[in-house]
């Protein structure tokens, strides 16, 4: 067994990507003076926020700060003060406010609806204010411009106004995006603003989460909340929104839903201090990513599934695709060459896609990395009745709690993949909880760091994205002028 065990309980059981087989020992011995020199680069990107050769879409310098995010002092993005105007905000809503909706999209949307899943799950807006403290409900938005949804949600809030007796319904739009012209975002922000303030029986406020520039660097939502009064919070420089639940963007969503955001952020604050060593074999991030990059580039192995097992993290699943994908899938690299680096990720559901994906992930062709995310002890974890003794094939899962049935069947897939020279690998929380999922989703946006460097390919930018932009926006201007 290969395993990194963390003092908070956190594991990483590599056993099935390292050894005979797999990524073997020479590949780390062969690859020692390349690791060197990706630990370093982070080392320096941690003490200085600087990346060799990264510029912003605008092709100026910018730092990356997203390793500063775990630690709350003076002077950093996440200082106390910015803390406890968040934890404020939320106790504005509590008993106050009625429904929350959150407009955003990519890294404003993704990070932001994994701590709403985590916390809340599917029926947290079906209970009422006492169970959930308070808080409001919440839903998600403006993060595709789906006409279907965008109506019916919209219906939704207006019907529920309808039935609260006495005291106006109560909703707060919360607009994330940095510019403020974010077409998914803003489109369908105005749409929802429009409507709601056409009710007589409700009443809608606003708060903006934009970049904080004042001046002649003002942004649109900046400017647009400052004339309209709005509350703002902010959207940080040096922290991409795929790293950004850890930021203002993430924990504005956090505190209107009660969710321990201190937690998470001490969870994200340890496992950053355990990827501190040079040590490989005792560095989460580092390993996870030198296993990965060795297997994709000597092994072929460039699919990632990213399989959790358990329904509410697939939402988790959704945010790796984005961190994945946009990080690491490159054209060029730092020299100018072209690579066409990227593992290409896809999400699962286990067991639900054992039933769906599996045949394709044993079977098929041997170019996939299979990533497990395992829950060790869940909150709650019903046992399987014997309600029909006399029917063996039931009976048999008798006694059973859910759990158990549940890693039984992770553990014959990972088994069955193994067997097969299918590389994967495991990631154990201990609960699911703020800390712990603090850790796991550190770990990812530290990984993809370490493998940019292993790479040669600036993991904090995204210039393909700005291709479909630059054909979208005279597209869009065309459809206008038609009508």
């Amino acid at each position: 067994m290969s395993v990194l065990t963390l003092s908070s309980g956190f594991t990483f059981d590599y056993t099935n990507l390292y050894g005979d087989s797999k990524v073997t020992a020479e590949d780390i011995s062969v690859a020692a003076g390349q690791l060197t020199k990706a630990h370093q680069a982070i080392v320096h990107m941690r003490s200085t926020g600087i990346v060799k050769g990264h510029l912003s879409k605008d092709g100026q310098s910018e730092k990356v700060l997203f390793t500063q995010l775990p630690y709350i002092q003076e002077g950093h993005i996440n200082s106390p003060h910015v803390l406890d105007r968040l934890k404020e905000f939320g106790e504005s809503l509590r008993y106050k406010v009625d429904t929350v909706i959150s407009f955003g999209i990519g890294g404003s949307f993704l990070g932001n609806k994994v701590l709403f899943d985590i916390h809340c799950g599917d029926f947290y807006n079906f209970k009422s204010i006492e169970e959930r403290k308070g808080y409001p409900k919440l839903y998600f938005s403006g993060n595709n411009l789906d006409p279907r949804r965008t109506e019916e949600l919209i219906g939704h809030v207006i019907n529920e106004a309808a039935v609260k007796q006495g005291e106006p319904y109560r909703v707060t739009l919360v607009v994330i995006s940095k510019s403020g012209s974010t077409l998914e975002t803003m489109a369908t922000f105005m749409v929802a603003y429009e409507r709601l303030k056409q009710m007589p029986a409700i009443e809608v406020s606003v708060v903006a989460v934009t970049d904080p520039a004042e001046g002649a660097n003002e942004t649109l939502l900046h400017k647009l909340a400052r004339e309209q009064g709005w509350p703002m919070f902010s959207v940080a420089d040096g922290v991409g929104g795929r790293f950004s639940v850890f930021s203002e963007v993430g924990l504005v969503t956090a505190a209107c839903i009660g969710f321990n955001m201190d937690a998470f952020l001490a969870g994200a604050k340890s496992m950053d201090k355990d990827c501190q060593t040079d040590n490989i074999w005792q560095n989460p991030a580092f390993l996870n990513a030198a296993l990965k990059y060795m297997g994709a580039e000597k092994y072929g192995r460039d699919i990632e599934i990213f399989m959790p097992y358990g329904d509410y993290l697939k939402s988790v699943s959704e945010w790796y695709i984005q961190l994945l994908a946009e990080s690491l899938g490159k054209r060029v690299n730092r020299d100018g060459q072209e690579v066409f680096y990227g593992r290409t990720p896809v999400a699962a559901v286990g067991t639900t896609d054992m039933h769906a994906q599996t045949q394709q992930h044993q079977d098929g062709k041997r170019n996939k990395i299979v990533q497990f995310v395992r829950i060790a002890e869940w909150d709650t974890d019903p046992v399987i009745p014997n309600l029909f003794p006399e029917t063996a094939k039931l009976a048999d899962m008798a006694g059973l709690s859910l759990s158990q049935g549940m890693e039984a069947a992770r553990q014959a897939n990972a088994q069955a993949l193994a067997s097969d020279y299918r590389f994967n690998a495991t990631f154990t929380l201990p609960k699911l909880n703020a800390y712990h999922l603090g850790e796991l989703l550190y770990l990812l946006a530290l990984s993809v760091a370490y493998e940019g460097e292993l790479a040669n390919v600036d993991a904090f930018d995204q210039p393909g994205v700005e291709t479909y932009k630059r054909i979208l926006g005279p597209s869009l201007q065309r459809l206008k002028n038609k009508k």
